[in-house]
């Protein structure tokens, strides 16, 4: 809401997340977000773009980006990242998140919901907006796309590994934006800040002080000034 009076904004629910279709074919892997992801920005034209990813959004985004680079205007990352995991965290992370109980608890028990989200806020989102996140993953159905993600951490370890080559290669020029809650427990500003800013020199950093992982629950009004001063 506060960005739409400057900029045209798209956010797009990835297939198996949010309100959109859950196709049983569909691998769910980030090469397939990325994929359809670009395929949506081709068939809208875009050109002269702001790419903002957060968490998978980050290698999702670049992934699209890497291919379309002269269309790509700047580049906006908030705890993310775009290279092959390095840190025992997230490694410890994808595979305990893969084993047979706890992809039990997300498929069955709504996990990611009912417990990550709760855990990556520093304050709670209210009940409207919980209501909505069960809603759009209402049964274990729903969240074959979910069960996916912590798997693809190490799964995805060859498109991350391009994109650790390509990234400064091709968007390193860009003007770029870091949006970072420096309370996450994912994302730790101290391993993930210098690679980034060595990544894109014409950076510009807003520390979110009050922020955990879900940057968009815990500081939306921050992150939408700090788009409007950089790049309005």
């Amino acid at each position: 809401m506060a960005l739409r009076d400057r900029f045209r904004c798209i956010a797009p629910d990835y297939l198996g997340f949010g309100l959109s279709e859950r196709p049983a074919a569909f691998g769910y892997r980030i090469g397939d977000h990325a994929r359809v992801v670009g395929e949506f920005v081709d068939h809208l034209g875009l050109d002269g773009y702001l790419t903002m990813g957060q968490d998978w959004g980050g290698p999702i985004g670049m992934a699209v980006s890497v291919e379309r680079a002269d269309r790509v205007r700047g580049v906006v990352l908030g705890n993310t990242w775009f290279w092959p995991a390095d840190t025992l965290t997230m490694k410890m992370f994808s595979r305990v998140m893969s084993s047979p109980p706890l992809q039990y608890a997300i498929v069955q028990r709504n996990f990611f919901v009912e417990r990550l989200i709760p855990a990556g806020t520093e304050h709670r989102p209210g009940p409207a907006v919980m209501e909505h996140y069960r809603a759009v993953q209402a049964s274990p159905a729903d969240r074959p796309a979910v069960a996916r993600m912590p798997k693809e951490i190490l799964a995805a370890h060859p498109l991350l590994a391009r994109l650790a080559r390509d990234v400064p290669v091709k968007l390193g020029a860009k003007p770029a934006l870091f949006v970072w809650g420096m309370k996450d427990f994912a994302f730790r500003p101290g391993p993930c800040l210098p690679r980034m800013r060595a990544t894109f020199p014409d950076h510009v950093l807003v520390e979110l002080p009050n922020a955990k992982h879900f940057i968009q629950e815990d500081a939306p009004q921050e992150i939408a000034a700090a788009i409007i001063e950089r790049f309005g």
